[in-house]
C-alpha cells in the first residue's frame, strides 16, 4: 500500500516537475546573432559554411546548393568591407524546429537592405540555416542591433501531420498562383496575415495590412508563380516555400524568385512573410502590365 501511495504521489508531482518552457523564437534569434558575429569575425565564406545545413538553398539568381556554391567560391579578400546584419523580427513553429528571422544588413557600415533567413533545428539540437536571401528594401528606419526583436504571434491550432500540412500549403500556393496571373495584388490580399511582412521594393518593408498596398502596387499586376520547394514544421503549423516568379516589363520577360513563410491559423493558412528576389539587372517591375 505504501508503495502504491508513493507512486501516486510521484505521478501527481510529475507534471509540475516536468513543466515545459513555452516555445519562443529566442533560439532562432540566438542562432542568427551567432551567425552574424561569425560573419563579422570570419568573413562571409567561412561563416556561411559554418552555419548552413547540408541542403541549404541560395539564389544566384537561380536556386543552388549553398554549400557547393560557397566551397567553389574564392575566399574573402582581407580588405573586403564588413558585412553585418541583425534580427528585428522573428517567428518559430509550435514544435520549435522551424523558424525565421529578418532585419537590416549593412556593408562597410552602410545599411543596404534587409536579409531573410529560414532556420531548421538539426538532429543534434543545433540550428542551421536552410535558406538565405536579401533584398534592397529601405532599412533606414529599422531598429538598430541593440533593439529587442519583435516576435510573430503563435496561434493555437490543432496538431496536423507534416505531410498533410505541406499538401495544404501547396494547394494554397497553387490557388494564389492561379489568381496572381490575373491580379497579383488581389491574390495576395486574400491570404496575407495582417501581422505579416512583405518586402522587395526600394521602400521599407510593409509590416501590416495598412502598409501592404504600396508594396503590392509596386509589383507587377500579373505574376506567374511556380513552386520549387520548401519545408514544414513537425507540428504542421508553419511552412516555408520558394519558387520562380515571372512577368513582362516593357515587352520583355523578367525572371525572379519568391520565398514565403506560411502559418496555419484558425481561419486557414496565411502568408506571414513574402519576398520577391529580383536580379539586379532587371528593372523594378511595373505597377501594371
Amino acid at each position: 500500500m505504501r508503495l502504491i501511495l508513493a507512486l501516486a504521489a510521484a505521478a501527481m508531482a510529475l507534471p509540475a516537475a516536468a513543466a515545459v518552457a513555452p516555445v519562443t523564437p529566442d533560439p532562432v534569434v540566438a542562432a542568427e546573432r551567432a551567425f552574424a558575429a561569425d560573419g563579422y569575425r570570419l568573413g562571409v565564406k567561412k561563416s556561411f559554411l559554418a552555419h548552413m545545413a547540408p541542403d541549404a538553398i541560395l539564389m544566384t539568381p537561380d536556386p543552388v546548393n549553398a554549400r557547393e556554391t560557397f566551397l567553389a567560391s574564392p575566399d574573402d579578400a582581407p580588405d573586403a568591407p564588413k558585412l553585418e546584419w541583425w534580427p528585428t523580427w522573428a517567428g518559430i513553429a509550435a514544435s520549435g524546429d522551424l523558424g525565421f528571422t529578418t532585419g537590416p544588413y549593412s556593408v562597410g557600415g552602410k545599411r543596404r537592405g534587409h536579409y531573410f533567413t529560414v532556420w531548421k533545428k538539426q538532429a543534434d539540437g543545433g540550428w542551421k540555416w536552410v535558406f538565405d536571401g536579401g533584398v534592397g528594401s529601405d532599412p533606414a528606419a529599422s531598429p538598430g542591433p541593440g533593439e529587442t526583436p519583435v516576435f510573430l504571434a503563435m496561434p493555437k491550432v490543432p496538431g496536423l501531420y507534416p505531410e498533410g500540412a505541406f499538401s495544404k500549403v501547396q494547394a494554397a500556393e497553387a490557388a494564389l498562383a492561379v489568381e496572381a496571373r490575373a491580379d497579383s495584388k488581389a491574390a495576395y490580399l486574400r491570404v496575407l496575415a495582417c501581422d505579416g511582412r512583405i518586402q522587395s521594393s526600394p521602400m521599407a518593408p510593409a509590416t501590416g495590412c495598412a502598409t501592404f498596398g504600396p508594396e503590392l502596387d509596386w509589383r507587377a499586376k500579373q505574376i506567374a508563380f511556380a513552386p520549387l520547394g520548401g519545408g514544414v514544421s513537425v507540428a504542421g503549423d508553419m511552412a516555408w516555400t520558394y519558387g520562380s516568379a515571372g512577368w513582362d516589363k516593357d515587352g520583355a520577360p523578367v525572371k525572379a524568385h519568391y520565398v514565403r513563410v506560411w502559418q496555419r491559423r484558425p481561419e486557414g493558412w496565411r502568408i506571414v512573410f513574402d519576398e520577391l528576389l529580383i536580379p539586379r539587372a532587371a528593372a523594378a517591375p511595373p505597377a501594371a502590365s
